[in-house]
């Protein structure tokens, strides 16, 4: 019986809707070109905002807009060091005696790599 519920038509090969009464979405064409002088277009809707740069389709450098004359440089935040991180939480000088406290285990032998352990200093009693 399922066989015959399926006569007639193939799975996902035809629409039976037609385009009557439908409004499309607006549309703009968007022409970019890139530092190689590849010029390209780009469909998108009227209500996008569209971007300054857009990477080239052809080679994949940085295509800029050939409606915007001087297009607005890209805002790079300045980068930042672990250093310039760690001096944000902490001063210099909370710095230098975790450091020397840190040092002092290291030279005991309570932190570190374990081949490196020294035999403790402490004597273990038995019970």
């Amino acid at each position: 019986m399922a066989e015959r519920t399926l006569r007639g038509a193939s799975l996902g090969g035809k629409s039976f809707e037609d385009e009557r009464g439908i409004e499309f979405a607006g549309r703009q064409q968007v022409t970019f070109v890139c530092t190689r002088g590849h010029r390209f277009e780009v469909t998108m809707s009227d209500e996008a905002d569209v971007p300054n740069h857009w990477e080239c389709q052809r080679c994949g450098s940085e295509a800029t807009n050939a409606a915007v004359e001087n297009p607005e440089a890209k805002v790079e935040k300045p980068v930042r060091s672990h250093w310039d991180m760690l001096l944000e939480r902490r001063s210099e000088k909370e710095l230098e005696e975790i450091l020397k406290e840190r040092l002092e285990l290291l030279r005991d032998g309570e932190i570190g790599p374990a081949h490196l352990h020294r035999p403790s200093r402490r004597k273990k009693t038995s019970v």
